[in-house]
């Protein structure tokens, strides 16, 4: 979104089947909570990450050889200390995601290009 920390390099996007991208989070996240409109698989190659799950416990991520299953159930935001990379592997892609604004209490339903849907 255009306020987002997070620049994507795409390798490859066949939205119906898969996407390889890799993600530069720069310091800082948005407020804002999301789900995603597919499943990944990611591994943080370099920095450190805390995922911070929308009424859940707190989780960091390192560089490791183990994935972090992100599920497209998941509403999270992600914050970066400093600059961090990870190399995301995507399923299918949904038609539609959420984001949730916890100043305002509301989700809101995005497609493709980040279009609002009612």
């Amino acid at each position: 979104g255009p306020k987002s920390t997070v620049t994507g390099y795409w390798f490859l996007e066949l939205k119906s089947l898969f996407s390889v991208v890799l993600l530069r989070f720069d310091d800082g996240s948005r407020d804002e909570y999301h789900n995603h409109a597919f499943d990944s698989l990611n591994w943080v190659l370099w920095g450190h990450l805390t995922e911070q799950p929308l009424d859940q416990k707190d989780r960091e991520h390192r560089p490791s050889w183990r994935p972090i299953l992100t599920r497209r159930s998941m509403f999270h935001r992600v914050k970066s200390r400093g600059t961090s990379l990870v190399l995301s592997f995507r399923g299918p892609w949904n038609r539609t995601w959420h984001e949730y604004s916890q100043k305002s209490g509301r989700y809101t339903r995005l497609t493709h290009g980040r279009k609002v849907v009612p």
